[in-house]
């Protein structure tokens, strides 16, 4: 009786674990329906813009100025549709200037931080200084700095310095490469950072012993490794530039204008061209979306990476 009194416990144990988890693995399918009902809804909410530029793309001039995107959809044999808003945007974007000026802007403004700020990243990560904890608190610090409040100042100073050098600046793609690149460098030395001490310092550590200097770590190591966190910056810097209006309004102007300038003038004088702006828009995002899809694998590893250690 002694030793089949602990059998019965052990037994009544078992059975109560195994109920738990037969109780638990029915639960977990009725979350995840729950969860994918929930992130299904949210979806639906985000792209909800988008399929009203796609049904005002395709649009009359008369019925995008008339009546809202959402009654298309409730009377789809009741509109006139047509496909030439798309020529109309394509011709009048004139994408043998406006495209190149476009890329000229963007993947300077894009390659240059990343260069820069992997070799703040590397510094602050690998590096023993003093006061590396507070410069890296004081860049992080400018992460809420808008961008918008150094627009004329950052003006004046071009223009100052084009008083006293001869060099003109504004209306050239330099003062849109260093503006963009000033202001992505605290995002991106804070990604890269947290990447970086990730990396296993062991082998920093093996190279080192080996005589490897720095720049040999840095090239050789640290740039193969870090590519999910560079390619990710790369997707958010790229974004962002190509789809800037305001800066290159201000430092470029009517001398070198990009295509989310020519997409702002499809909209007219009296701005009636909302359904050539719907269209124009499409035709404008296929470069991002390429980049985007191309670098998704490394996305999220770039993002994710650091967060926990």
């Amino acid at each position: 009786m002694t030793q089949a009194a602990p059998t019965l416990a052990v037994r009544a144990t078992a059975e109560r674990s195994a109920a738990t988890a037969r109780t638990a693995t029915k639960r977990r399918p009725n979350r995840r329906i729950v969860l994918n009902i929930i992130l299904g809804l949210f979806a639906i909410l985000w792209m909800i813009p988008v399929i009203g530029l796609l049904v005002t793309a395709f649009r009359s001039t008369t019925d995008a100025q008339t009546t809202g995107w959402w009654t298309a959809i409730g009377n789809v044999f009741g509109q006139h549709w047509t496909t030439t808003n798309f020529v109309t945007a394509f011709t009048n974007l004139d994408l043998g200037t406006n495209f190149f000026n476009s890329v000229a802007v963007t993947v300077p403004a894009t390659v240059l931080p990343i260069m820069f700020a992997a070799f703040a990243a590397y510094g602050f990560t690998f590096l023993d200084f003093k006061g590396k904890e507070v410069y890296f608190a004081v860049i992080v610090g400018l992460l809420v700095v808008p961008t918008q409040v150094a627009l004329i100042p950052v003006l004046q100073a071009y223009v100052a310095f084009t008083k006293a050098t001869g060099i003109p600046i504004v209306g050239q793609f330099p003062a849109a490469w260093v503006y963009h690149s000033a202001f992505a460098l605290p995002l991106a030395i804070f990604i890269l950072r947290n990447y970086m001490s990730t990396l296993p310092v062991a082998l920093i550590e093996a190279a080192r012993v080996d005589g490897a200097s720095h720049f040999q770590i840095f090239w050789r190591l640290v740039v193969p490794m870090s590519m999910p966190a560079l390619a990710s910056f790369a997707i958010f810097q790229f974004l962002w530039v190509w789809n800037d209006y305001l800066t290159a309004y201000i430092f470029l102007g009517d001398a070198n204008p990009v295509l989310t300038q020519a997409l702002y003038g499809l909209l007219g004088q009296y701005a009636q061209g909302w359904n050539l702006v719907a269209a124009g828009s499409f035709i404008t995002i296929v470069v991002p979306l390429i980049v985007f899809f191309g670098m998704q694998r490394y996305f999220v590893r770039g993002l994710t990476a650091g967060s926990v250690k």
